[in-house]
């Protein structure tokens, strides 16, 4: 058999760092933190959580005293603690005046900021401040570097300890001028400012707001803390922690609010309204659920726990509390767990349980129709679908459930030995029209019948049992494809850890041939698997497999890196079939003229993990984009899913923009392939948003939140066909590019269709080998 692929690998294959592919910002705080100043510290990062409830980012400690107890004091308080030690002799040179005061160490040491290289957005903070109110606005800042403003001396200098400082800053050349600065000793040393970084910028600064660094000072007769303030700053000599200063007590006493004990802090951060951060509730919440037993804590844990698909923590979390029968929540979240772990008996009598309360029932019944549904039970799965729409008429899970279960499968025609096997995820009406396209397209490289004569289907999401393994064994062959298959939380089951539900013994026992067919890895950056559980299952596939392509070579290194080194050389590529529909469809037509329409297309699944703190922004450069993209055609939304039309709202209430919207989640297979030949230009964000119109023979832009979007751009080596979501200049970038691939579209067109003839070329290759491997 033959592995070799027409694009030379050098070339083509990306680097797969999730950061390098999506340009997804990386923020952190930092503060300069001593054995004198920890207290305030402490007290600081409590009050950072506490505020801002829904905020977790790295924060980096530069230190070079702390002791091991102290040390763990901090990592007690923030899950994301990142220790530098800083470099106390380098500064030496720099010193002049009183060398042992803590603030001028301090205004040294926190230069050591500027040295660090791992992050896009770094937010100082010193230890004598205690943060009050929301820094979101802090965290969507992009560019420059930011401080609130003193007037000093008949200049303006940037106050001391809150400081924003962008990447372009955070440079070995602006670390030589700093440096420079520190050793000529051209600066003024003033205990209250940054004296060598003033003296570098020299006035050259964006202002903030004084509420993000409100000095004490300003409070002094008792007076009270402006209602606005964000970040209060204890400045001078005496500090809350040591005893503090007359004429503040009303400052001093919004510090003491958040000097808590470990017991009240972490109980009161499990009170905060509002979306908890996954990370924090997590870290505070276990001790505290299992110092106090308390079930509600419990099941917020457990929740954070699915949400980012650490099942069996929730699984753990909530059975090691004595649930009261009438508490529905609880139950219902242990069901969910449970049946995300394939412990179906278990998730059945929890489900149960929460169903007797109205408030719960719906949701409850919904999962218990999912559970039936997977087990292959289509009765049982319909009555308790009905069972929630009769509680709710409006849960949308539950008729979704019903209507999979009452629709009618598709007759088989063709004998089985005469088949082939087909696990895939069948999309439902309504449902993301990439995904609902995928499977008629894999069948499509077997051969042109792609209906039920030649094909038997296999649904991924429901347990591959005996039954479905005696099925399968008749036909002639196994093919496994239509997808990311590899992401953890789709479907999540125990079984496989990806969205395949078969068991390892069940996998074991196919005794036919298996062809792993242009499966993508679709984690998203900061998404993981369960790496025991889904390796194990992966190495087995793939020992199992007399053909094993994936999409793309991000993928493969992916995929390689999870297995042992003998089973490297059974990994290669296969491109998506939808990338070389024109060469597969039967009697393709392109279109003899196409409509005047550029067609943009969002999509907002873990939208947390695509934008981050970045919305706002994305939303308003796509605002700017659709405006000047409109004077080259007309711009219209395409929504591969439901959600995919929020662009659409948001656009219209936020920025007063309206975009016609295309619902392609009610298209039909044809329809979709018609209308993305029939455009001039396609930027999506979705993975089958580019490689769907690429191959109709569309050009494409896509936007890229995502890691796969990088990777086939490069596998068809034009990456410039990309922009992230987070570009600093998005709309300008995207109506560029649209212009240069609008210009002659003639030229633009025939590119495309050179890429996808490599592509093509990898795909016969593969064939070949798949036609002796099958039989056919």
């Amino acid at each position: 058999m033959t592995t070799t692929s027409p694009i030379p690998a050098a070339t083509r294959a990306p680097a797969t760092d999730a950061h390098a592919l999506t340009g997804k910002r990386r923020i952190a705080f930092a503060s300069y933190v001593d054995e004198n100043y920890l207290p305030g510290f402490l007290v600081l990062l409590k009050s950072l959580a506490l505020s801002n409830p829904g905020v977790c980012e790295d924060f980096v400690v530069l230190y070079d005293d702390l002791r091991p107890g102290s040390i763990a004091k901090i990592r007690d308080l923030h899950p994301r603690i990142v220790l530098k030690r800083v470099d106390a002799d380098h500064y030496d040179a720099y010193k002049k005046g009183d060398q042992d005061n803590y603030l001028v160490r301090k205004a040294y040491f926190i230069l050591d900021v500027f040295r660090i290289r791992e992050y896009d957005t770094i937010i100082t903070l010193d230890t004598d401040m205690v943060v009050l109110g929301d820094l979101g606005e802090l965290l969507r800042l992009r560019e420059g570097l930011a401080a609130v403003p003193q007037f000093f001396y008949g200049r303006h200098k940037l106050n001391s300890g809150l400081l924003v400082i962008q990447r372009e800053y955070l440079t070995d050349e602006f670390c030589a001028k700093l440096d420079r600065c520190g050793r000529s000793g051209d600066y003024e040393l003033d205990k209250h400012d940054q004296g060598i970084l003033n003296a570098v910028l020299d006035g050259d600064f964006l202002r903030l707001d004084a509420r993000y660094n409100f000095v004490k000072r300003r409070l002094s007769g008792d007076l009270p803390v402006p209602d606005d303030t964000a970040i209060l700053h204890f400045t001078g000599r005496h500090k809350p922690w040591q005893g503090g200063e007359s004429g503040y007590s009303q400052a001093e006493e919004r510090w003491r609010s958040y000097d808590l004990d470990d017991a009240d802090f972490h109980a009161a951060y499990l009170a905060c309204s509002g979306g908890l951060h996954h990370d924090l509730l997590v870290h505070y919440g276990t001790p505290h659920v299992a110092r106090t037993g308390d079930v509600e804590a419990a099941r917020k844990v457990a929740a954070a726990h699915i949400a980012s698909g650490d099942y069996q923590d929730a699984v753990d979390i909530l059975s090691g509390v004595h649930i009261p029968l009438d508490e529905a929540w609880p139950h219902e979240v242990l069901g969910h767990a449970l049946m995300s772990v394939s412990r179906y008996e278990e998730a059945r009598t929890q489900l149960l349980l929460a169903a007797a309360a109205p408030n719960r029932a719906a949701t409850a019944y919904a999962r218990l129709a999912q559970m039936a549904w997977v087990h292959g039970d289509n009765t049982e799965a319909l009555t308790y679908a009905t069972a929630g729409m009769s509680v709710d008429p409006t849960h949308r899970p539950s008729r979704l459930w019903a209507q999979r279960a009452a629709a009618v499968p598709s007759q088989e025609l063709g004998a089985a030995e005469d088949q082939l096997a087909h696990v895939a995820f069948y999309m439902d009406r309504q449902g993301n029209a990439g995904d609902k396209l995928l499977p008629e397209s894999v069948r499509s490289a077997f051969g042109p019948d792609t209906g039920s004569r030649r094909w038997h289907p296999v649904h991924a999401h429901r347990l591959f049992d005996e039954a479905a393994l005696q099925r399968v064994n008749r036909r002639r062959g196994l093919v496994i494809g239509g997808g990311g298959l590899f992401i953890p939380d789709t479907m999540p089951n125990g079984n496989s850890a990806w969205q395949w539900n078969v068991p390892d013994e069940l996998l074991g026992r196919i005794d036919v041939p298996v062809a792993v067919f242009a499966v993508g890895f679709n984690a998203f950056d900061g998404q993981s698997y369960r790496a025991g559980r889904f390796r194990e299952s992966l190495r087995l596939l793939v020992e199992q497999s007399s053909f094993f392509g994936l999409r793309n070579h991000g993928s493969i290194e992916k995929v390689r890196a999870m297995l042992p080194d003998h089973l490297h050389g059974k990994i290669r590529f296969q491109p998506c079939p939808t990338t070389v529909t024109r060469q597969l469809v039967p009697d393709w037509q392109d279109p003899a003229e196409r409509d005047d329409t550029i067609l943009i297309n969002a999509a907002y699944d873990r939208a947390g993990l695509r934008f981050g703190h970045d919305y706002g922004y994305f939303l308003a450069q796509m605002a700017q984009a659709v405006r000047d993209l409109g004077e080259l055609a007309e711009v219209r939304c395409v929504a591969h899913s439901l959600d995919d039309e929020k662009i659409a709202f948001d656009l219209r209430r936020e920025h007063g923009i309206s975009l016609p919207v295309i619902p392609m989640y009610d298209l039909e297979n044809k329809e979709i392939l018609d209308l993305y030949a029939r455009t001039k230009l396609v930027i999506g964000m979705r993975g089958h948003a580019g490689m769907i119109p690429f191959g109709a023979g569309t050009p494409i832009i896509s936007l890229i939140s995502h890691p796969k979007m990088a990777y086939f751009l490069r596998d068809i080596e034009r990456p410039e066909w990309g922009v992230s979501v987070h570009d600093r200049h998005l709309a300008a970038r995207l109506v560029e590019r649209s212009k240069d691939l609008l210009a002659d579209h003639a030229k633009t067109v025939a590119d495309v269709h050179g890429r996808q003839r490599e592509l093509w070329r990898a795909t016969e290759a593969n064939a070949a080998d798949l036609r002796v491997i099958l039989g056919g």
